[in-house]
């Protein structure tokens, strides 16, 4: 589950045109910092950031009720990023943009792995029926709870948290040269997406406790 997906969730959900417009404004604020001397990197990491969130808000707005199409949609903006990359470009923002990508295909692969995807699919359809979803999201909670969730949910989280830190163990990213900052922002997506996903974790053993 990227970052900029659980951050614009509640306005995607109800209004998702304009969660999709926010893109090309959220684009001009990071050339606008880019700009500006001291927010360089700043305005780089957000222009990763928008791409991001532009495909989260077509996915999660109109087409959320078929997760297949999920990293499909979450990939589109990587031709831009591969160009960027070939032309040593946005490169903060690149790099956020591939640790936000893996974060959620990892993510993804999760739910795959412990047969949920019926049940997310289930829960879109029946977002309207508050008991259907309740008894959906019940049993989801129940197939994440068994052994095999459990440990697929523990080897996930620690290869975020090992390709997250990881980068750390080399000594010039350790000291944060401007060159190794694009590293830094790949950390911080798999890292915040890790998070992310505890929470989300946190809120089902909630509802189940509940």
């Amino acid at each position: 589950m990227s970052v900029p997906v659980f951050i614009e969730a509640p306005l995607v959900r109800t209004l998702p045109w304009l969660s999709l417009a926010l893109t090309p404004l959220l684009l001009g604020l990071s050339f606008y910092l880019q700009r500006q001397p001291h927010c360089r990197y700043w305005g780089e990491m957000l222009y990763g950031f928008s791409w991001c969130w532009g495909a989260g808000s077509l996915y999660w707005g109109w087409l959320r009720w078929e997760p297949l199409w999920h990293l499909p949609i979450e990939a589109l903006p990587m031709p831009l990023m591969l160009w960027h990359l070939r032309q040593r470009q946005q490169l903060v923002g690149v790099f956020f943009f591939w640790g936000s990508f893996l974060g959620t295909a990892i993510t993804d692969a999760y739910f795959y792995l412990i047969d949920v995807i019926p049940h997310w699919r289930a829960i879109m359809y029946l977002e309207g029926d508050v008991i259907s979803v309740q008894e959906m999201l019940a049993q989801a909670i129940a197939q994440a709870q068994t052994f095999s969730g459990q440990v697929w949910g523990v080897l996930l989280s620690l290869s975020l948290l090992l390709i997250g830190l990881l980068p750390l163990f080399e000594s010039q990213i350790r000291r944060g040269y401007p060159s190794v900052l694009p590293v830094w922002g790949f950390m911080g997506a798999v890292l915040s997406t890790l998070v992310v996903d505890g929470l989300f974790g946190l809120t089902i053993g909630l509802i189940s406790v509940g």
